[in-house]
């Protein structure tokens, strides 16, 4: 008696249909899975047997033999239990009816019979849905985040008895949809930039690099309101289109913190503490996982006293930082995680972090300074397009009753230089000009000859690097949007070197 299904297992994001073939042989009961499966897999056969009993049917006193193929790809996920068991069911005679070659079964079994939520169902469904499949069975708790995935049958299923008498053609199960509009609206944040007094000077530089998606450094000494108004970039930042919801959703999914709460809205914002390891932040482990840098897609990722983290893990930045994804090698496999985040970084400017404050005296000498500046590298400085030194609040300013600029007037003149950008870079497949490069920098950032000579001698002033110099370009073309200008002005260029100063200033 032998039955064949199909499921499907993830490597990355990427998911790969597998066939699950059960075949009941007489001989000594026993039951094996073959097929490369790793111990999760290996322990299915307890949830599976417990599970089939528990739900009132007969365990087949049998040789029972799972295979998974092809064998030679190595299967990783509990959310085989349920193929497994219903496989086990169909060579069993119970489920009477044949599965077809075009549905997919996934899903993790309790004990009892329930059919648990799994990691990583949003990628499966959609790589089954490009594979040509008609439909999947899925946990009941998983169909918020599926529900909004167009050509394919979401058939959510809550115990084995359920699936097992709606594939006999005993209930009916609808199919489950959403439209992306039903999810909850994503302006309901309690924070707002209304909140910050004074600063006229970071919350302009917030808000280009909000408007180009560009990497951001702030340096001040402490209560100067670094951190407060990182975290308040999310109220400004453009809502998520349904494209960058569902790539941001995959990643979620596939880490586990989705937590059944369907598709993800809001744009990341990550602030991962200092003590945090270089897997943690890149991703990795023997089942390579996404990490904050892929957490943070289409979002924030906030480093707060940069220099507090180990200079291991902030070298890893580099490469996510330049090509907007991360490479994550292992004995089984290479992985690629997206990674378009925007880096914002705050520091002080020294250990004490009173150096060059009017009110404070710095009580660190100069080698201690140098030793905490040299944690930030000069290739990973090099990454970041605005730099900026912060001043401390003044008493007047904290006294000023009058209102500050809410975030969402912020953001009406962030969603319009964005969209100058989307129209702009339509051909060429980009959405901001932080992703820029090589040719289309000197296609799209042209400069007058007032520019050329301010850039030039800014250039050999500064000391500046090649990559300087296109992030120069690329933040004035930032600022020329900001003011719906269609060419880059002197001003809009003077004002972008303004924000490479620091680099010069302290890393000596």
């Amino acid at each position: 008696m032998l039955s064949k299904l199909k499921t499907c297992v993830l490597y990355g994001l990427e998911g790969y249909g597998i066939d699950v073939e059960t075949d009941l042989s007489n001989g000594l009961p026993g039951f094996t899975i073959v097929g490369l499966p790793d111990i999760s897999i290996r322990e299915s056969k307890e949830r599976v047997r417990s599970a089939i009993k528990n739900s009132g049917y007969k365990f087949p006193v049998s040789r029972i033999t799972v295979n998974l193929a092809p064998a030679n790809l190595k299967k990783e996920g509990s959310q085989i239990d349920l193929p497994i068991a219903i496989g086990i069911l169909a060579a069993s005679k119970i489920v009477e009816k044949v599965i077809k070659d075009d549905t997919c079964i996934i899903g993790e079994l309790s004990l009892d019979g329930k059919i648990n939520a799994i990691e990583g169902a949003l990628p499966m469904v959609i790589s089954m849905r490009n594979n040509n499949f008609k439909r999947v069975i899925i946990p009941v708790d998983n169909k918020e985040e599926c529900g909004v995935i167009e050509g394919i049958d979401i058939i959510p299923v809550s115990n084995l008895n359920d699936l097992v008498d709606y594939i006999n053609n005993e209930i009916e199960i609808n199919s489950y949809s959403l439209t992306y509009d039903s999810f909850d609206d994503v302006d309901n944040y309690s924070e707002d930039f209304s909140e910050i007094k004074g600063q006229p000077a970071m919350k302009r530089a917030v808000e280009i690099a909000a408007a180009g998606m560009h990497n951001l450094l702030l340096l001040g000494s402490p209560g100067s309101g670094k951190t407060m108004i990182a975290r308040r970039i999310p109220t400004i930042l453009p809502d998520l289109t349904f494209e960058e919801s569902m790539e941001v959703t995959k990643i979620y999914s596939i880490s586990g913190q989705l937590k059944g709460r369907g598709l993800v809205k809001k744009r990341p914002f990550r602030s991962p503490h200092h003590t945090s390891s270089r897997i943690s932040i890149a991703g990795g482990g023997s089942k390579p996982n996404p990490g904050e840098v892929s957490l943070a897609h289409y979002g924030v990722l906030f480093l707060d006293e940069i220099p507090e983290f180990p200079k291991n893990v902030l070298e890893v930045l580099r490469q996510p930082m330049e090509d907007g994804s991360i490479s994550i090698s292992r004995a089984n496999g290479s992985f690629t995680f997206p990674a378009k985040f925007m880096m914002v970084a705050s520091m002080n400017p020294c250990p004490c972090g009173y150096l060059g404050d009017p009110t404070h005296e710095c009580s660190c000498n100069q080698g201690q300074i140098d030793k905490y500046l040299n944690k930030i590298s000069g290739p990973l400085l090099n990454r970041i397009d605005i730099q900026l030194e912060v001043s401390p609040v003044k008493y007047d300013d904290l006294n000023d009753k009058r209102t500050e600029e809410t975030s969402k007037d912020i953001k009406k003149r962030i969603i319009k230089a964005r969209s100058i950008q989307k129209e702009r870079y339509y051909t060429i497949g980009i959405m901001t000009n932080s992703e820029l490069s090589g040719k289309n920098i000197t296609k799209y950032c042209k400069i007058n000859k007032d520019s050329e000579l301010l850039l030039k001698s800014a250039f050999e002033t500064l000391g500046l690097s090649a990559r300087a110099y296109n992030k120069i370009l690329k933040v004035a073309r930032t600022i020329a949007d900001l003011e719906a200008s269609e060419n880059i002005e002197t001003k809009h260029l003077a004002e972008a070197i303004q924000y490479r100063s620091l680099d010069r200033k302290y890393w000596r």
